[in-house]
């Protein structure tokens, strides 16, 4: 993973435009993520086989119980500028309206009603750490860490119950274990098949 460093004054006005800016003009290979993170373009690899796995079974887990106005996107940038934070989180699912009146490419991520995360080997710690602060600042009600790479083995931990930038454990088991995601979910997601790596 490579990161380009940025200026680190408060992600207000221009200072916020020209950091949207950099991450826009970033170029980077296909298939890899390029997110801001505590003020820091990062590029990431594409994902492993493993990893677009559990994605695919989220996501198909979860279109038979949203409703009909919400949609489950694997690419949309989900925006916390107060941590200068532009995430493309694994799965987020928002209502559809949202997304069409948004210009570009993301949305606030206050906007989000659930964020999945599932973490490669490389960045692990942010998405347990830094963009678990930034998602629980913006109010996302649930966030999902799917964490094949956990040091006491593949854990799934459900936060929820946002408070300034913390977030409370609803549950947590590891890969094999059935999480139930509250309502308006309503979901039993089986993580027995989540394949580790």
């Amino acid at each position: 993973m490579s990161a380009l460093t940025v200026d680190h004054s408060a992600a207000e006005g221009h200072e916020w435009d020209g950091l949207v800016r950099i991450w826009q003009e970033t170029d980077a290979p296909e298939g890899c993520k390029v997110e801001i993170i505590e003020g820091i373009v990062t590029v990431a690899p594409p994902p492993s086989n493993a990893h677009n796995d559990i994605a695919d079974q989220v996501q198909r887990e979860l279109y038979q119980v949203i409703p009909r106005e919400w949609g489950v996107y694997q690419t949309l940038g989900a925006a916390v500028p107060s941590r200068e934070g532009l995430y493309i989180p694994d799965i987020a699912v928002a209502p559809k309206e949202v997304l069409r009146t948004e210009t570009g490419n993301c949305i606030p991520a206050s906007a989000a009603e659930l964020i999945v995360e599932i973490t490669s080997k490389a960045n692990a710690s942010n998405d347990r750490i830094k963009k678990a602060a930034g998602y629980a600042q913006a109010g996302v009600p649930l966030y999902l860490l799917i964490d094949g790479w956990a040091p006491g083995g593949p854990t799934v931990i459900l936060y929820g119950e946002p408070h300034g930038d913390v977030y409370r454990v609803l549950w947590a088991g590891k890969f094999g274990d059935t999480v139930e995601l509250p309502e308006p979910f309503g979901l039993e997601l089986d993580t027995g098949e989540f394949p580790a790596g």
